[in-house]
């Protein structure tokens, strides 16, 4: 069964785009915007009022998340064994090179980012609005497939729902216990390679 993981706050042990913001961008618009978030804004629509914020090079972003961001313990030796598909709301650009120092070469399915230094643009991958959420969604990059499924926040909701089997955390391990939906709490991806090689 396919492996399939969200990127920040799940490989991530911090969300590196909450990480890029503050060091970067404006603060005061991250927190208007969360709040926001689901209530009269998309998850796209607050994503690109908050990266209207950072103006840094892309190159002077990079090198700091570099030294910043760091991966949760086991997931390179979880990701040589099941090449876990990575689908994020988050950006190519900021992911790669993170897996990079990795030394892994995986799939990914993310946004693009213009990093024009009057204010960064969201360049959003196309999707059709899903039937269920009402939004461009994490589900049409999945497909029909059996699939498992990690993540952590919003913008896992959705896809998670759609999953044979989910490991889950923070906001999205509440989200489902709220609609009483089985999951499996995970700490890092030690734990969740022993619980996959448990059970498949």
């Amino acid at each position: 069964m396919r492996v399939v993981v969200d990127w920040d706050g799940t490989v991530t042990e911090v969300d590196g785009l909450h990480l890029v913001l503050l060091e970067f961008g404006d603060e005061g618009i991250f927190d208007v915007a969360e709040r926001r978030l689901g209530r009269d804004l998309t998850l796209n629509e607050v994503i690109a009022l908050e990266f209207e914020s950072v103006r840094a090079p892309l190159d002077e972003v990079i090198d700091w998340m570099r030294e910043n961001v760091r991966v949760r313990p086991g997931f390179a030796e979880l990701a040589r064994e099941h090449r876990p598909l990575i689908v994020s709301s988050g950006f190519h650009e900021l992911i790669e090179p993170i897996l990079e120092r990795e030394g892994l070469a995986l799939e990914v399915v993310a946004n693009r980012l213009d990093p024009r230094p009057d204010g960064w643009r969201a360049l959003f991958r196309e999707s059709a609005v899903c039937d269920v959420c009402g939004e461009p969604c994490k589900r049409a990059d999945v497909g029909g497939r059996d699939f498992v499924y990690a993540g952590d926040g919003f913008s896992d909701r959705c896809v998670a729902l759609a999953a044979s089997r989910v490991f889950a955390r923070d906001g999205l391990a509440d989200y489902l216990e709220e609609r009483s939906f089985a999951f499996e709490r995970f700490t890092d991806f030690v734990d969740i390679g022993a619980k996959l090689a448990d059970r498949p």
